[in-house]
C-alpha cells in the first residue's frame, strides 16, 4: 500500500461523516428497543451485552495492572473473566465493578463519537477492541460469537456505504445504551429470590463492605445516566 492510499485511509478513519436524518437516529432506536425488549429475542441478543460486560472486566483488569488469563463466553450468556494479582484492593474492585457498567459505559463513548459524526471511527474502533478480546477467548462458543460480531462491524465499515454504516452504528449504540440498562434488574431479581450468590455486586461487598444493594443501585445509576446521556447526544438534544 502506498503513501497516497495510507493517507486517504487515514482520512477515512479520522474524518467526520454527514449526520443522518433524525428519522433513521429514531428508527433504530425503536429497533434496539424492539431487540432488548421481549424475552424471546434479548436471549439471543444478551450475548453481545455479555461480550462487553467479559470485556470490560478484561481491558479494567489489564489496565489497573492484574493480568488476564481468559475469558470464556457460554451460549446461556453467562460468562466469566479470570485474572491474577492481589486478591483485594482498588485493581481488584475496579476489575470487578466494571462488567456491569461496561455496555453502557461504551454506549456512551459511542454515542460521543456519533455526536462528532465519526461514524467509520466508531466502526473501527469496535473492530480492533473485538479483536483484541478474540486474544484472550478461551472457548469455541466465545471465539464465534466475537468473531462474528467483529466481522460484522468490519464488513459494514468496509463494503457497505454512509447510510447503512450510520444505521449500523445508531443501532448498535442504542443497543448498548438499552442493554446495558437490563442486566442490573435481572441480577437484581435473581438475588432477590436468593440466586447468583457469587455475583459482581456480592463480590464487590466482600472487598470493599458496602452492602451489595448499593452496588446494585450504582450499576443502575451509570446504566440509565448513560442511557439519558447518550440518546441526548444521538437526538442532538
Amino acid at each position: 500500500m502506498d503513501s497516497t492510499s495510507l493517507a486517504a485511509l487515514w482520512d477515512r478513519l479520522i474524518g467526520t461523516q454527514p449526520a443522518p436524518d433524525r428519522w433513521l437516529v429514531i428508527a433504530t432506536a425503536v429497533a434496539a428497543l424492539a431487540v432488548t425488549a421481549p424475552p424471546g429475542i434479548w436471549r439471543l441478543a444478551r450475548n453481545a451485552i455479555t461480550i462487553a460486560h467479559e470485556g470490560g472486566h478484561g481491558l479494567v483488569a489489564l489496565v489497573s495492572g492484574r493480568r488476564l488469563q481468559g475469558i470464556r463466553l457460554h451460549s446461556d450468556t453467562s460468562g466469566l473473566t479470570v485474572s491474577r494479582g492481589r486478591p483485594t484492593g482498588l485493581g481488584m474492585i475496579l476489575t470487578a465493578a466494571a462488567g456491569y457498567t461496561a455496555p453502557p459505559l461504551l454506549g456512551l463513548g459511542g454515542a460521543w463519537l456519533l455526536a462528532a459524526h465519526r461514524v467509520t471511527l466508531l466502526l473501527w474502533v469496535a473492530t480492533a477492541l473485538l479483536a483484541a478480546m478474540l486474544v484472550m477467548i478461551r472457548n469455541a462458543y466465545g471465539a464465534l460469537t466475537v468473531i462474528v460480531t467483529g466481522a460484522a462491524f468490519l464488513l459494514v465499515s468496509w463494503l457497505t456505504g454512509p447510510d447503512v454504516q450510520a444505521a449500523f452504528a445508531y443501532g448498535a449504540v442504542w443497543f448498548l445504551l438499552m442493554g446495558g440498562v437490563r442486566p442490573a434488574f435481572e441480577l437484581q431479581a435473581k438475588r432477590r429470590h436468593g440466586g447468583a450468590p457469587d455475583s459482581d455486586a456480592d463480590q464487590l461487598s466482600r472487598l470493599t463492605h458496602v452492602p451489595p444493594v448499593l452496588w446494585l443501585f450504582f450499576f443502575h445509576t451509570v446504566s440509565v445516566c448513560s442511557l439519558i446521556g447518550g440518546g441526548r447526544w444521538m437526538l442532538g438534544l
